[in-house]
């Protein structure tokens, strides 16, 4: 009789989930790998739909010779049966059972089919969102989100609508997407940034430990010299505005205190805004899972491990990180769960080479993430009472205020109770981090049961297993 292998469920196929897919199902573990996209890589790697028949994808992405490791690792893998991608499932819950676990998740575009996945072991790579602030005119058409506007470029091999753009917010993230719209053929007035450069000079000895970071940088300065994107520094966002759609933006230099210096505002014309304030990550299944948070971020072990049983967690879901920790944190827990679902004590040395990675790339992005945020920026000074800041419910700074000042909120649960706030499609997920900022809130990570919503008739319905032949 042949021995029954034990079945690993990865759930993003991102850089993380990628690393781990191949570390675990070289390891004597089969791993079903299911993620929402229609292809593998993630945002990271995200690859334009193949009706496109796009000639040069690399032309839009960096590191693609890791990409193209990882994907001949995953083929390979799939050629030999070891591994089961089961691609367009948003997973929306995942059950702890006693013997095991059931991954649920809903099929295609529509989602109103469910199938479950009997696994033994979880491992969570489901990676980070944006976080969006509001402030005037930011519901017009032709703003959006950093992310977006670099989804759009990737996926759909196309611009925003709109051909002069400015790029505005704060994080790494503007770089790239500033650069990638420019090389894309549009026009990049200026990028944005609420950080100075003061900042980073404090952390230089930082930078000179991450030479592959440097370079990357550096890289991304010398593309912004060529297309002539003028970077204002210290910058902040005030209005956007516009009739029908987006005219012009307001700009403005901010003060020590994150305050806007009277006198500096100034208009640019564009009809494009990718706006970004950094990332958060998504941890709905890990809560659901009950697994313990550090602040935003999954707690893990130095194996990737959860305090959960049998759940793994690694990339940008136990602390935004970028592609290169991703990958370091996903090896990591492909091992760990290869070994510890075939009943074998993991061998930390085995790794060594990608704990080191991981150990460096985190002392990197911790000293990024505090020149980044080393002065505040008063954002929720320049929102106006009339400013929409739940675009589900079209719930208004003024009324979160109100609900605070007059009728004595005093967390994030209460506002949403009183004012609707976060009670639309998106269960708060977006509006959360603006809704939080203007009510004076503490960010808390709300438990949902369900990672995405789910039609009645889904829970009604007994669901069916892709991977078990019909």
């Amino acid at each position: 009789m042949t021995e029954r292998r034990p079945t690993l469920a990865v759930i993003g196929a991102g850089p993380a989930g990628l690393a781990a897919t191949s570390a675990a199902a070289a390891r004597g573990v089969r791993v079903v790998l299911i993620d929402s996209a229609a292809e593998a890589g993630g945002q990271f790697y995200r690859q334009p739909a193949q009706g496109l028949r796009a000639r040069r994808p690399q032309a839009l992405h960096h590191q693609w010779r890791t990409w193209e490791r990882l994907r001949a690792g995953l083929d390979a893998h799939l050629t030999a049966g070891h591994v089961t991608h089961l691609t367009d499932h948003h997973v929306w819950c995942v059950e702890r059972e006693s013997d095991g676990f059931t991954v649920h998740a809903l099929l295609g575009p529509e989602q109103e089919e469910s199938v479950a996945v009997r696994v033994d072991g979880v491992l969570l790579a489901t990676g980070g969102y944006e976080k969006v602030l509001p402030f005037p005119g930011w519901t017009l058409p032709g703003v959006v989100t950093a992310g977006g506007a670099q989804a759009l470029l990737k996926g759909g091999l196309v611009l925003p609508p709109g051909r002069t753009a400015v790029v505005a917010g704060t994080g790494p993230l503007l770089l790239p997407v500033a650069t990638g719209l420019a090389a894309a053929g549009a026009r990049v007035v200026a990028l944005v940034e609420s950080a100075g450069p003061g900042n980073f000079v404090r952390h230089a000895s930082t930078w000179a430990r991450a030479p592959g970071k440097l370079a990357e940088g550096a890289f991304h300065a010398a593309q912004l010299m060529r297309h002539g994107i003028s970077v204002k520094v210290r910058h902040i966002v005030l209005e956007a505005h516009g009739s029908e759609r987006l005219e012009y933006v307001t700009v403005a230099a901010l003060d020590a205190e994150g305050r806007p210096v009277p006198g500096t505002q100034r208009r640019l014309p564009c009809d494009t805004l990718a706006v970004g304030h950094g990332l958060l990550p998504h941890t709905d299944l890990a809560e659901g899972l009950g697994c313990r948070l550090d602040g935003p971020n999954v707690r893990v072990d130095d194996e990737q491990r959860t305090d959960v049983p049998g759940v793994w967690a690694a990339g940008e879901t136990t602390g935004i990180g970028g592609a290169a920790l991703s990958l370091a944190e996903g090896h990591i827990a492909g091992r760990s769960a290869a070994a510890r679902l075939t009943g074998t004590v993991p061998d930390p040395r085995e790794w060594a080479p990608a704990a080191r990675s991981r150990t460096r790339l985190r002392a990197f992005i911790a000293a990024l993430d505090g020149a980044y945020a080393a002065r505040p920026v008063r954002w929720t000074e320049q929102v106006p009472d009339e400013t929409v800041v739940c675009r589900c419910e079209e719930v208004t700074a003024g009324a979160v205020r109100e609900a605070v000042g007059a009728l004595g909120a005093g967390d994030l649960r209460t506002v949403k109770l009183l004012t609707r706030a976060g009670m639309g499609w998106c269960q708060g997920r977006m509006c959360e981090p603006g809704v939080a900022g203007v009510a004076g809130c503490e960010l808390t990570p709300a438990r949902r049961l369900l990672a995405r919503p789910v039609p009645l008739g889904v829970l009604a319905a007994p669901p069916t297993d892709p991977t078990t032949p019909q």
